[in-house]
């Protein structure tokens, strides 16, 4: 298992927060109130994966862990060097 970040929870929100802003914009999405986090960890990482600017996981290791780990990884180069969630 990959190493757990530190503020990885936050990182994750804060990557489905910049993903799913992003598909709304351009008109790709619609997220509802109702729709859980895990189907919106599940859309932005295939979303992200879609748009070449994340690696696919294996098929065996595709799942939500996994995905939300990925994402929050992704947020950290996206994130200025002296972002509150990177210290």
């Amino acid at each position: 298992m990959a190493k757990k970040l530190k503020n990885e929870k936050a990182l994750l929100a804060e990557a489905l927060r910049i993903v799913i802003d992003d598909a709304v914009k351009r008109g790709i999405v619609e997220i509802e109130p109702t729709d859980s986090q895990d189907l919106k960890v599940e859309y932005a990482y295939r979303l992200l994966v879609h748009d070449k600017e994340i690696a696919a996981l294996p098929p065996d290791q595709l799942n939500l862990p996994k995905m939300r780990h990925r994402l929050a990884m992704w947020v950290t180069h996206k994130l200025p060097p002296d972002h509150d969630l990177l210290n």
